[in-house]
């Protein structure tokens, strides 16, 4: 088992009494998550609802700003998380939501966050045991720590920033269409990275070679400062993880575009 921030199917299976499980399954217009968990799930997991466990109401944050301390602290905690019990978390969506939840972990000063490679399907693929229904894990103890394990980017900052992925589709990055805000583009200055060019043909994260390769194509490799977006905060988490496996650190800018165009003045990128 390795000690970096994914763990493959086999491994969470031959030890899944020693972790919490997760369970974000969430998909921009699809069906709800918590439906999909109650028929079929890891065994032992505890439901995660993005919206409202890892986001604040959308506003001038954008879509899915990050969620108030308190509220975060006591989520997990209902779903069962210790400071010192590792944690892995899945989704079924090739990791984009779970990656979300994994940062926010990491951000607030757990130790011990993975997440599962090729998330829910992976699991199914690799013949690995299911349960049905509702749980009712035991409370937790997490407690959100005051000094952060990650560094956040806001409005006023992130045009300074050396290198800034943006992890959307590259239409969108281009501004070609844009079918979730009311503004196409990107921020001025940005690289397009998408969360597909993390993965490989079954859905599961390239090695941290090719992803190195990936993200130094765009100068992540090498410069003084890194930052992801994406639309809301959500899927730029996914960037991120895919640039801790390949052991570059990088920040988030948490409003993301859906924040950034909440300001008529802030400068808009075409192409």
């Amino acid at each position: 088992m390795t000690d970096g921030p994914l763990i493959s199917p086999d491994d969470l299976a031959a030890g899944l009494d020693r972790f919490t499980v997760l369970d974000v399954r969430y998909q921009m217009g699809g069906p709800p998550g918590r439906e999909q968990f109650v028929a079929g799930h890891v065994p032992g997991a505890a439901y995660v609802d993005l919206d409202r466990d890892l986001a604040a109401a959308p506003g001038e944050g954008g879509r899915h700003p990050l969620p108030a301390e308190a509220g975060f602290e006591a989520a997990m905690r209902r779903v069962g998380v210790d400071d010192d019990r590792p944690v892995v978390v899945y989704d079924d969506w090739q990791g984009r939501a779970a990656a979300r939840a994994w940062w926010l972990l990491r951000h607030h000063g757990h130790p011990d966050v993975r997440v599962l490679d090729g998330g829910w399907t992976a699991w199914l693929e690799d013949g690995h045991a299911t349960e049905t229904g509702e749980s009712a894990p035991e409370a937790g103890g997490f407690t959100v720590s005051a000094e952060k394990r990650t560094t956040l980017v806001d409005a006023a900052d992130v045009l300074d920033v050396d290198v800034l992925i943006d992890a959307r589709a590259p239409e969108r990055f281009r501004g070609d269409t844009e079918p979730v805000d009311p503004v196409a583009g990107h921020i001025p200055g940005a690289v397009n990275v998408p969360t597909t060019d993390n993965l490989d043909a079954r859905g599961r994260f390239r090695s941290a070679d090719e992803l190195r390769a990936t993200y130094g194509r765009v100068g992540a490799d090498t410069a003084g400062s890194v930052a992801a977006y994406c639309g809301s905060g959500v899927t730029a988490a996914h960037d991120l993880l895919a640039l801790r496996v390949a052991g570059i650190d990088a920040a988030l800018y948490p409003g993301s575009w859906s924040g950034w165009i909440t300001d008529p003045d802030r400068p808009v990128e075409e192409g």
